[in-house]
């Protein structure tokens, strides 16, 4: 039986109670903010939290929290590089199910995930990032992407990130969700290139490229989630006013959309990482722990949905092949298949 339709992250975190706490690498979890999280996730026995990290400064900021942690049971790291490799080695192994970005830089912590030898790269698999985001007076969810990986897709990369998104919805309850391809206006315009990929899009998901979704664009951003503003201006679309997904036309523009949706509208945004061979929840360091906790019970609900590492994985010591995230085109391309 199909999950159903969420129509609140609240809805998410629910779902992921019912399912059965997973073991979640926190790298980095010396943060208030990231241990409130990680104590609520235990209360709700959606997640058992691996904190990593400096023993004794984890183990002391809980107590402040009320937490009693022992130090024993914080995986030691020396850096904010260590834990991130700490924990993904940890998901390698056997020892956790996913990952939560604590309080680290993500171009330290997609360093590790994204490293060729020993990270958590699928062969023929595209990494994306897809912020749902729950807005007040919103009556479903949306998910925006990519927002915080893929700087400046092309055609083919907005294709996978669009595919990537659609499977999430999927996994969530939305049965065949509405995907909007978002530009600066709504009809294609040559100068405007994000309006010629967006018709590319369109065409692509009829002709069964893309599957899973009603897929149509450019259409701007107005239009895309206000039934009003699509009447006003005469467009015809499944998906004109009732959008789903947004998949907008480079990092930027997503980013400044998902910050003002924050900030300005009181949304609140949960980001995950999909793609990889097990599920990641990847917040802003500066995301209060609702966000935080509604990103974890979406990552829960992944390795429950089967997004997993297959089995235990052992490879020598490799340096990391990646150093920033935002992530260059060469680090989210899929990986050839040996």
């Amino acid at each position: 039986m199909p999950a159903q339709r969420p129509a609140t992250l609240d809805d998410l975190v629910q779902r992921a109670r019912g399912a059965g706490p997973i073991r979640i690498a926190v790298v980095n979890a010396a943060q208030e903010a990231v241990l409130s999280t990680a104590r609520e996730a235990v209360r709700l026995k959606i997640a058992k939290p691996i904190p990593i990290g400096d023993p004794g400064t984890v183990a002391e900021m809980a107590a402040t929290l009320g937490w009693e942690l022992d130090p024993r049971d914080v995986v030691e790291a020396s850096s904010d590089g260590d834990a991130a490799r700490q924990g993904v080695e940890l998901v390698r192994t056997g020892r956790a199910d996913g990952l939560m970005k604590g309080h680290i830089h993500t171009d330290t912590f997609m360093r590790a995930l994204l490293d060729s030898e020993r990270g958590l790269r699928e062969p023929g698999r595209r990494v994306s990032h897809v912020f749902v985001v729950d807005v007040p007076d919103c009556p479903r969810l949306l998910a925006i992407t990519d927002a915080a990986v893929n700087i400046s897709p092309d055609l083919s990369a907005k294709a996978q990130i669009l595919q990537n998104a659609i499977e999430l919805m999927h996994m969530v309850g939305v049965e065949r969700p509405r995907a909007a391809v978002i530009s600066a206006v709504e009809t294609v315009n040559p100068a405007i290139g994000s309006t010629l990929d967006a018709a590319c899009l369109t065409l692509m998901a009829r002709r069964g490229q893309i599957a899973g979704a009603e897929v149509d664009g450019p259409l701007a951003f107005d239009n895309a989630v206000s039934k009003r503003a699509a009447q006003e201006k005469n467009i015809n679309s499944p998906v004109a006013g009732a959008a789903d997904i947004l998949l907008v036309p480079d990092l930027v523009s997503g980013n400044v959309l998902a910050k003002n949706l924050e900030y300005h509208a009181h949304a609140t945004a949960a980001g995950v990482v999909t793609g990889l061979a097990a599920p990641v929840a990847l917040s802003s360091r500066a995301d209060p722990p609702k966000a935080r906790l509604a990103g974890l019970a979406l990552a829960a609900l992944m390795f429950r949905a089967g997004i997993r590492m297959p089995a235990p994985v052992a490879s020598a010591e490799t340096e990391a092949a990646f150093c920033c995230a935002p992530q260059p085109e060469s680090a989210c391309c899929p990986l050839e298949a040996h």
